[in-house]
C-alpha cells in the first residue's frame, strides 16, 4: 500500500508543477509548428501533459464529479518506479475541494486495457467530514478494475477513454464502491 501511495504522492507533485506552468506550456506548444499537439506536447514534457480542454468524470453511487480542464487542472502523467513503468491521470477541482488519481502499470497506448494499479478520490466540504476514497486492498475485487484507452496521442487528443475501479472508504458501514469514470483529455 505505501508504493501505491508514494505513486500518487509523485502524480501530485507532477499535477502541481504543471498546474503552475499551464498558460506557459499552452503557449510553448501554440507557438511552434506541428501536425500533432498532443505528440509535440509528449516532447517537450516528456510522458506528463497538463490538459487544456476536454473532461474527466468519475461516478461513485449516485454521485458524479466532473473535472474540466478549462478550469481545472487535469495531467496525464508517466511515472518510472522501482523498475516499472505506471501512466496515469491526476485532476484536482480549481477549489482545491476535490482530487483524484488514477494509475495504471505498464505503457499507455492507443486501444488498450490496463488493469488499474491505484486509485485515489478525495473530497473536502466545510459543511461535511471530508471522504477519502482508495483503491480496494481486496485483490480479488481489484481483477474487476480497468483503465481503457480508446485514443491515446492522437491528434490534439492526450487520452480518451474509461476506466471502472473499486474504492473502499472506511467512514461507511459498506466498504467497497464501484466507481465508473470516463475522460477525453486535449491538449488545445
Amino acid at each position: 500500500m505505501g508504493k501505491i501511495r508514494y505513486i500518487f504522492f509523485m502524480a501530485l507533485l507532477c499535477l502541481a508543477f504543471f498546474s503552475c506552468q499551464k498558460d506557459q506550456s499552452i503557449k510553448d506548444v501554440q507557438t511552434l509548428p506541428t501536425t500533432n499537439p498532443a505528440i509535440l506536447a509528449m516532447t517537450l514534457s516528456p510522458g506528463n501533459l497538463l490538459a487544456t480542454s476536454g473532461t474527466l468524470n468519475i461516478t461513485i453511487g449516485d454521485s458524479t464529479y466532473t473535472f474540466d480542464a478549462q478550469k481545472d487542472s487535469i495531467a496525464f502523467v508517466n511515472l518510472f518506479l522501482d523498475n516499472k513503468q505506471y501512466f496515469g491521470f491526476t485532476a484536482i477541482n480549481k477549489n482545491h475541494t476535490m482530487s483524484f488519481g488514477i494509475s495504471s502499470a505498464g505503457f499507455a497506448e492507443n486501444n488498450s486495457n490496463n488493469k488499474v494499479a491505484g486509485t485515489q478520490f478525495l473530497l473536502s466540504n466545510n459543511n461535511k467530514a471530508n471522504l477519502q476514497y482508495t483503491l480496494t486492498p481486496s485483490l480479488n475485487l481489484q481483477d474487476s478494475s480497468s483503465i481503457t484507452l480508446t485514443a491515446f496521442a492522437q491528434d490534439s487528443t492526450i487520452a480518451k477513454g474509461t476506466f471502472i475501479t473499486i474504492l473502499n472508504n472506511t467512514r461507511h458501514s459498506l466498504p467497497y464502491y464501484k466507481a465508473t469514470g470516463s475522460f477525453d483529455l486535449k491538449i488545445k
